[in-house]
């Protein structure tokens, strides 16, 4: 029984040991790969032309031995050392300084193709020899071969090119070297032969494309053995600290909503937002035709924003960072004393200058870089000649939602067509903004008046009226809401006059209550005189009718007094005599 119980387990296969890797050290890249490239195993980066194959194999390297302690081995077959050594300078590399610390080897290796002649077996033990020495003379953990092409230029026998690669990939294993393998992109073939992808563990792709007269670099990784990847297109970008890549991947709906509030600097629109402001996190965006006051409301949450000691970040895509803080001081806000301080960055660009992918990983390594808590896009619509409209709001979408992830408050300010739609751009990113601030330029007989609208704010009670605001030496300044006797929303001199009119008319008013209160005081005056006189002629009579009484009373006396003198007149001889008269 023990036997046949023993027999019916089922064992579980043994789970085999994770793929080590070795972390590139470039921005966004080493999250595309889950870590970066397989350690110990040969990595091909394929591209055409200046896509940037040959500084993200630097970069590999010195990034390798800066930061994690890997020296690196770079043996190339079309630039000499010092041209390397020049070129990487621009970049902030110094290969030099790194070759004298013995953390990195530069190798050239010349390789005429007419000098080439194949007879037989093409042997490579004369450049394995060379390259194991270099490995060996530093301890190099990491390898780049730059390039194949020229390594393979005088072979033109499939058959051997094919097994020298498979020989070369294999060596390279063998070393345990961490290799970068660079190849020019083939016609239709990721690369020249349409070999080496098959023999390499990771195959990356890089691509320089231009369209609509917009050069845009972008990073696809083809194959990964062994290990998940993304496996979209990503831009990236190369500039003076390197490349930097943009994972879009990254875009995944998890950031984090909190309850905290950030003023908008004007006060009447917190009390028009529930009497907080915007949510802390949250996207807010601003429509309106031109001279609305749009970029006027970004000034205003930026002030209040450093006045709190939050960075803050200005993306402008129309002025000059001078011309922006020239025009805000006529509505009395400084931006100059922020900027001095470091607490605002203007970033001021024309929007031709890159594509859409170019300006959104500049965008995402500014942040990183200058870590704001606001953000300031004015104006987004001008994106629109970069891209079709889906391609704008996928930007904006992965912009947002990166914006979210780090709890930054950002305001996009939108510049519509006019007419009587709501948003009559192009872009359709209402839906992706939690707060939307419809600005109104209304023309009411000889004159212009602006009006605010709070179209919607998620999550927070918000007021549902239009207001009329001012642009005045102190900022926006939201007026009242006044409503005509039609019912009608009056705004400017159509509002002044109406207010002059009742004005007016709570004077008459006013005289003819002051006329009124005279009349009745005059009456009040009258009355009080005639009360006088009657209260004269009643105490008169008064008095003379004590008086009356007083002489009746006297004389009701003297009259009782009589009698009893009289009466004890008549009895005082028998009361004398103590007799008492006798009566018959």
């Amino acid at each position: 029984m023990k036997q046949n119980e023993r027999k019916n387990v089922i064992r579980k296969p043994r789970r085999p040991p994770p793929l080590t890797k070795a972390p590139t050290g470039i921005q966004g890249l080493d999250e595309l790969t889950g870590g970066g490239l397989p350690r110990g195993r040969p990595t091909l980066l394929c591209g055409s032309a200046g896509c940037g194959k040959t500084l993200l194999a630097m970069e590999f390297l010195v990034r390798g031995t800066m930061e994690f302690g890997e020296p690196g081995v770079f043996m190339a077959f079309e630039e000499d050392t010092t041209e390397l050594m020049t070129n990487f300078a621009s970049l902030g590399h110094d290969l030099k300084a790194l070759v004298a610390r013995k953390k990195l080897v530069l190798d050239f290796v010349h390789i005429e193709r007419s000098e080439i002649e194949e007879t037989g077996e093409y042997d490579l033990e004369g450049l394995f020899v060379r390259l194991g020495h270099a490995i060996d003379s530093i301890g190099a953990r990491r390898v780049v071969l730059d390039t194949i092409e020229a390594l393979f230029s005088g072979l033109s026998n499939t058959v051997i090119l094919r097994a020298e690669m498979r020989r070369l990939f294999r060596w390279l294993k063998e070393k345990g070297v961490t290799a970068v393998i660079t190849g020019e992109r083939g016609d239709t073939r990721l690369t020249r032969y349409g070999l080496e992808e098959y023999v390499a563990d990771c195959v990356i792709l890089l691509d320089h494309r231009v369209e609509g007269q917009m050069a845009t670099r972008r990073l696809r990784i083809v194959k990964y053995r062994g290990s998940t990847h993304g496996t979209s297109e990503y831009p990236f970008l190369i500039d003076e600290g390197g490349i930097s890549v943009l994972p879009i991947s990254s875009a995944g709906l998890m950031h984090v909503a909190g309850p905290e509030r950030v003023s908008s600097g004007v006060p009447r629109l917190d009390a028009m937002l529930g009497g907080k402001g915007y949510y802390r996190g949250s996207s807010v965006l601003v429509t309106g035709t031109a001279g609305t006051g749009k970029t006027s409301l970004a000034a205003h949450f930026i002030h209040a924003a450093t006045a709190r000691g939050e960075r803050c970040l200005w993306l402008a895509y129309e002025e000059s960072s001078s011309q922006i803080t020239r025009n805000m001081r006529s509505i009395g806000i400084d931006l100059e004393p922020p900027v001095r301080r470091g607490m605002l960055r203007f970033h001021a660009v024309l929007p031709s200058i890159c594509g859409l992918e170019m300006h959104l990983v500049t965008i995402l390594k500014l942040v990183n870089q200058f870590r704001p808590r606001i953000v300031v896009i004015d104006p987004v619509t001008n994106f629109d000649a970069l891209g079709s409209g889906a391609e704008v709001k996928a930007m904006l979408t992965r912009l947002i939602e990166s914006f979210k992830t780090h709890q930054i408050t950002a305001m996009f300010g939108s510049l519509t067509v006019g007419g009587t739609p709501l948003e009559a751009t192009d872009l359709g990113v209402s839906s992706l903004m939690d707060t939307w601030l419809l600005l109104r330029d209304v023309q009411n007989g000889a004159e212009r008046n602006r009006f605010l609208q709070i179209v919607k704010s998620r999550g927070m009670a918000h007021s549902n009226q239009m207001r009329e605001f001012l642009l005045t030496d102190h900022g926006v300044e939201l007026l009242d809401v006044y409503v005509g006797p039609s019912g009608l929303l009056l705004a400017g001199g159509a509002r002044e006059a109406l207010e002059a009119q009742e004005r007016a008319q709570a004077l008459v008013r006013g005289q003819e209550t002051e006329a009124k209160k005279r009349e009745l005081k005059s009456k009040r005056q009258a009355m009080e005189a005639q009360v006088a006189v009657l209260q004269a002629e009643f105490e008169v009579e008064q008095a003379e009718v004590s008086t009356t009484i007083g002489q009746d009373r006297t004389r009701a006396g003297v009259l009782a007094g009589d009698r009893v003198q009289m009466a004890r007149q008549r009895q005082s001889d028998a009361r004398a005599a103590g007799k008492t008269p006798r009566h018959k």
